[in-house]
């Protein structure tokens, strides 16, 4: 005799899926200007989403005006984007982050398509690229800066990614969780792209409108300070996630100029059997000694550094890929 079968409704398998918590996250400084109108935007387009608008000690009633428009309004003292946004992805808990500027620069109609990009795809990070942003960002200088270091991150950390600098990002909970931000200004985008690069996060790009500030919105960026930062944010990310290669650069080049410096010594000894210019040639040695030294450096720590990256990894795969995805 067949047994009999009986069959329970199970609640987890009738029971349709729960919707993703999704934020959206608006850093802010001095934009009681736009504010307002990135918020409604954002509520029309998302309309289940919570909006969040930190506040970098703004001069204006940014703060004021945001809370007036419905956006759940906190404070963060310590100045910089980067500070920001490490308190955004400490304190907030969510399954989808959506992070834009509150300038009006960004299309916020196209944050369901980015989402859905994210979930469709099973990526942990999409970011909407600035459309012509390299032909107008506002000033020559910001023009060919993102194009230069758009080029740079390339050749040092690969072609995941064309445009580095976009602060409209969709992030999955585990992204954001595990994601160890150091940077504490505009460079914090740069410090994002390379952690996915570096342990190989699945990530999407889509190109996005990018406008224009209203006239009487003011740029926070400072074309040479901002360069310099980001450039200095380069070599840091380079000597933590590549430090053989970065000293291995540091000692080649000092290796090549001590024996710029030394060829002429060696010519004469070879010659005369005579070592002229005493200091030079005690220069060219000490050259040579710390060239040496750096290389064995930079071995030393590439080891670290994959010890470095493993963790890192563990980390975010501690967090697990949501269930509705």
């Amino acid at each position: 005799m067949r047994p009999t079968i009986v069959e329970h409704n199970s609640p987890n398998l009738t029971a349709e899926k729960a919707e993703p918590r999704i934020v959206v996250t608006l850093p802010c400084y001095n934009e009681a200007i736009t504010i307002a109108k990135v918020i409604g935007d954002f509520k029309a387009a998302l309309p289940q989403a919570d909006i969040y608008v930190f506040d970098n000690n703004s001069t204006d009633n940014t703060a004021q005006v945001a809370a007036d428009a419905g956006a759940i309004v906190r404070l963060e003292r310590q100045q910089g984007k980067g500070h920001v946004v490490r308190r955004i992805f400490a304190d907030i808990e969510a399954d989808i982050y959506i992070m834009a500027d509150g300038d009006d620069t960004y299309d916020a109609s196209l944050a369901p398509a980015l989402v859905e990009l994210l979930n469709k795809n099973h990526v942990d990070m999409v970011v909407g690229t600035r459309a012509g942003v390299t032909k107008d960002a506002g000033r020559e200088g910001h023009a060919f800066g993102n194009r230069l270091f758009n080029r740079l991150y390339n050749t040092l950390f690969g072609n995941q990614f064309t445009d580095i600098f976009s602060g409209y990002r969709v992030f999955t909970r585990r992204f954001v969780k595990s994601f160890p931000a150091v940077s504490t200004g505009f460079e914090i985008e740069t410090e994002m792209s390379v952690h996915c690069s570096q342990l190989g996060i699945p990530t999407l790009e889509r190109p996005t409108p990018y406008g224009v500030r209203p006239d009487d919105s003011h740029s926070k960026l400072r074309t040479f300070h901002d360069g310099f930062r980001i450039l200095g944010m380069f070599a840091m990310l380079a000597k933590e996630t590549r430090p053989a290669a970065f000293f291995g650069a540091i000692s080649l080049g000092l290796v090549v100029l001590a024996t710029l410096l030394a060829s002429p010594l060696l010519l004469t000894y070879f010659q005369t059997g005579l070592v002229p210019r005493m200091p030079t040639a005690i220069l060219a040695m000490g050259l040579v000694i710390t060239g040496s030294i750096a290389a064995v450096c930079g071995l030393i720590l590439d080891s670290l550094a994959r010890a470095r990256i493993e963790a890192k990894r563990s980390v975010f795969l501690s967090y697990k890929a949501q269930s509705w995805r």
